[in-house]
């Protein structure tokens, strides 16, 4: 994982190493004509690439994002939350967290070492759940005010969400951001439980639900294939990376998997 992600994520440009001897088959472009007019003999410039980033991971702690059938969307948010941050510090990386729902709930700044690391963990798995929507805009709208040089941006939410293109868009513009959707079986298809008392975990709504109707299991699968399809052409749209993880699959794979398509696309 750490050199997946250490391929993939290189870093944000070049600075200056040294000047030396030219040798057949350096790229002249390369030549540094002051030092080379003062000795007489061609010299290049060498760079090396500047390693250092800052990795923001935006974690959504709105109250759809503590729904799971059996691993909740927050403890796999905590988990890959987790996984990023320790990845940064081995990369020596600087990493930043937000934590938002309809407005920004928490922020800490990009820092590195292993208690910056300890700290981001902590604040994630310490999340109090909030009954608020989900708003993107919010996040990304945040992200794009408060991060200065270019930054790889993780925002982990099930993107219940609508209207995100756009602050989405002009965040991807100046960073590198990647969506990671985070899905639970049940938001996916119903199983036949009979009647089922159903509460919208960030509105309050209740209704009871026939589960045991072919009619309305269907229908409920057509829906969520739809809103998955939407929201892929959306985020496509905008040029924003896409990863989804569901909470009853393991998630190193996929990460892993998106790293490989990644590095061939580049």
């Amino acid at each position: 994982m750490l050199g997946s992600y250490r391929s993939v994520f290189r870093g944000s440009g070049l600075e200056f190493d040294e000047v030396r001897e030219y040798e057949p088959g350096d790229d002249v472009r390369s030549i540094d004509w002051n030092v080379t007019a003062r000795m007489g003999v061609p010299y290049i410039k060498k760079y090396r690439e500047e390693r250092e980033l800052t990795v923001a991971v935006a974690v959504d702690v709105s109250g759809s994002s503590w729904f799971g059938s059996a691993t909740s969307k927050r403890d796999l948010a905590a988990d890959v939350a987790a996984l990023l941050a320790l990845s940064a510090l081995h990369s020596n990386d600087r990493v930043a967290l937000l934590l938002f729902s309809d407005h920004v709930e928490r922020f800490v700044p990009p820092a590195k070492g292993r208690d910056h690391v300890v700290r981001i963990i902590r604040d994630v798995l310490l999340a109090e759940p909030r009954r608020s929507p989900t708003s993107i805009g919010v996040a990304a709208r945040f992200l794009a005010h408060i991060l200065g040089k270019r930054s790889v941006v993780f925002v982990l939410s099930d993107f219940i969400d609508s209207g995100f293109e756009r602050p989405l868009h002009l965040l991807a513009r100046r960073h590198d951001v990647v969506a990671v959707t985070l899905t639970d079986p049940r938001e996916v298809r119903l199983p036949a439980a009979g009647l089922v008392h159903v509460e919208d975990a960030e509105s309050g709504a209740v209704r009871w639900v026939d589960t045991s109707s072919a009619k309305v299991r269907d229908a409920y699968a057509e829906l969520a294939a739809r809103r998955t399809t939407e929201r892929h052409r959306a985020l496509a749209r905008i040029g924003v990376d896409q990863l989804d993880l569901h909470t009853d699959r393991p998630y190193v794979p996929a990460f892993l998997g998106f790293f490989g398509r990644r590095l061939a696309r580049s």
